[in-house]
């Protein structure tokens, strides 16, 4: 039986003397923003605040200077990712394609791409989204069915993808398609930078929250041409290519910090006098994300090392979204308080909006059935 190692990252006192800077800029950005708002974490939209980001240097932060990058490193970046997510920023529109976008277009992207896309990436006014699931596939990426006709002079493109994050505010998705044979379950498969803008072959529909949110999209391809330029990568390698980028979208802080703010909350709420049973909770779910954290910056450091982690990713998404699921279960249980959207009492509401949106969790960046068979499969169980 093989095993999964999580070498420890490694030392950054960069990352660390960055962490006050981050603070200080967060302590006045946010200083108006409530608790409630803060909840949103990486589902928080605010175009200037992106900019802001850009302006700074904290988006694209790890690529070449010469596409507007920083040429910092992954350490670096996880610090400034974590302390956003920590304090709620509200980083949703841009963090998707500084998260794994952007790298995938300069691992595999043309000059052209890199050249058009990244600096307006890194400058926080270009947005990614990703065309991976599908209707009745979920997250079995190899059964998808969205197919990429070759016709001259590019592609024609008809299927539907599903829970497409920002579908509506992005100016490109990256497109998980079939350009091969069906039988061909994980060859025949590409990827296409699309533009989303003056197509009229795509849909974007929206796909609403239980809290009545539009973050979500149902993009529906109905004989939409896409040109040869678009093609990002190999054709025929998609496969290899997606599971690189989901190293990066399944490991992050991301991945056991949407609940953060209810544990802040709670804190507050229990006061300086806890009981027993509030130490007990507060002390296992602090261990918990002090773990989890442990996993993740190693993930960090193996993709700063040029590796692919997706086997670990996959192990820290699985046990990460755990957690985040827990936390508010465990919160409503040791304060007498009821989950209220509308409430005035911050601990209510921020309880209330998270627990609206954790049955996400353990679906999105993959479901949690398709990463333990990624982890058995991983552990030679399967």
């Amino acid at each position: 039986m093989s095993a999964f190692a999580f070498p420890p990252p490694p030392p950054s006192p960069e990352a660390e003397a960055l962490r006050q800077e981050v603070r200080d800029f967060l302590k006045t950005a946010l200083a108006t923003r409530k608790p409630v708002e803060r909840a949103e974490s990486w589902t928080g939209l605010d175009p200037e605040f992106s900019k802001a980001m850009g302006a700074r240097g904290w988006i694209g932060m790890t690529w070449p200077k010469q596409y507007g990058g920083h040429e910092r490193s992954a350490l670096e970046r996880y610090v400034v990712l974590e302390e956003m997510l920590a304090a709620g920023a509200p980083v949703g529109l841009h963090w998707i394609a500084d998260r794994q976008s952007g790298p995938l277009i300069l691992r595999v992207g043309t000059e052209e791409q890199r050249q058009t896309i990244l600096p307006r990436i890194a400058a926080g006014e270009a947005y990614v989204c990703i065309g991976m699931s599908e209707p009745d596939i979920g997250s079995d990426l190899a059964s998808v069915r969205t197919r990429a006709a070759k016709v001259q002079g590019g592609y024609v493109v008809n299927g539907t993808k599903v829970w497409t994050s920002f579908a509506h505010l992005s100016q490109y998705m990256i497109l998980f398609c079939r350009t091969g044979s069906s039988e061909e379950r994980h060859g025949g498969v590409s990827q296409l930078l699309v533009s989303l803008h003056d197509n009229p072959g795509i849909a974007v529909r929206p796909i609403l929250a239980m809290t009545g949110e539009h973050h979500f999209n149902e993009v529906v391809f109905q004989d939409a041409f896409i040109p040869d330029t678009a093609l990002l990568g190999k054709e025929g390698d998609g496969w290899n290519q997606v599971t690189r980028e989901l190293a990066f979208e399944r490991s992050g802080p991301e991945r056991f910090l949407s609940s953060f703010q209810v544990l802040v909350e709670l804190c507050r709420a229990l006061g300086s006098s806890p009981s027993d049973a509030g130490l007990v909770a507060l002390g296992r779910l602090s261990s918990h994300l002090i773990v989890l954290r442990r996993l993740s910056r190693s993930v960090a450091g193996m993709l700063q090392q040029g590796e692919n982690p997706a086997l670990q990713a996959a192990l820290v998404k699985d046990l990460g979204a755990l957690v985040e699921q827990e936390i508010p279960e465990i919160a409503r249980q040791l304060v007498d308080a009821e989950p209220d959207a509308k409430s005035t009492r911050d601990f209510s509401a921020v309880l209330a909006h998270t627990m609206m949106h954790a049955p996400s969790f353990s679906l999105r960046g993959g479901t949690r059935e398709i990463l333990r068979g990624i982890i058995a499969r991983g552990l030679g169980l399967r």
